[in-house]
């Protein structure tokens, strides 16, 4: 692959986003950055880590889409102060509040405007095994279907890729392939509640806690606390 194949790049801020970004580049591929914000509780510090990471890779462009509609639409704890963001509990079956209603469908729709308009053969998202666990538009089937529409929807002559590379990845095998390939994490967030220091005890602080502690490596960036598991 010649290194002028170009992708658009799903970047939220958080550690999956940016290992997505270096697997592409490991890929060969022109990281396009799209970072959205839409109300979400931590969004100022997301987009500080977005930002950063875009001029760590010196990205071929960073565009920052603001949209209001799925604060607006609420539904997630995520976008909607009444409505508290949840301590972890990594063993529950049930969706969790910070669910954002299809997020990742209004999300990949932009990416592939985006794609298309410059060029770029393939969109990438960090989405995992975890994820779609709480979060259904996380799962390979969305990601298929969603290819299809991509496919259907776009001009005759245009192929765009929609690559989720750790769909069957647990967080665990993200950090591991992120410190291989030498991401600098402390330029990213995961906390759902606060921008500094990160809580340590929502979902997704649980969850990349978690995985660093799996690795044998520690978490970069600071936390109120580090609670020691959150398996029992």
């Amino acid at each position: 692959m010649s290194n002028d194949v170009r992708a658009a790049i799903l970047v939220s801020g958080g550690m999956d986003s940016a290992t997505a970004v270096y697997e592409a580049i490991d890929r060969d591929y022109q990281p396009y950055f799209l970072h959205t914000s839409y109300g979400q509780r931590t969004e100022n510090k997301e987009y500080e880590c977005a930002k950063a990471l875009a001029e760590e890779v010196n990205a071929a462009d960073f565009l920052h889409i603001e949209t209001s509609h799925l604060s607006k639409i609420g539904a997630s704890s995520l976008t909607d102060d009444e409505i508290e963001v949840s301590d972890a509990d990594l063993e529950s079956d049930e969706i969790p509040t910070s669910y954002v209603p299809f997020r990742n469908a209004n999300l990949l729709a932009m990416a592939v405007s985006y794609a298309e308009a410059n060029d770029c053969s393939a969109v990438f998202i960090g989405a995992h095994s975890e994820d779609f666990a709480g979060y259904p538009d996380c799962r390979p089937e969305f990601f298929n279907a969603f290819q299809r529409v991509v496919d259907v929807g776009t001009k005759p002559e245009t192929e765009i890729d929609l690559v989720a590379p750790f769909v069957e990845w647990s967080k665990t095998e993200i950090a591991g392939r992120g410190l291989e390939l030498e991401v600098p994490y402390e330029l990213t967030w995961s906390c759902y509640r606060d921008e500094a220091p990160a809580c340590g005890i929502c979902d997704s602080c649980a969850l990349r806690l978690d995985s660093f502690r799996s690795v044998g490596s520690r978490d970069p960036i600071e936390y109120s606390e580090r609670p020691r598991s959150f398996m029992n």
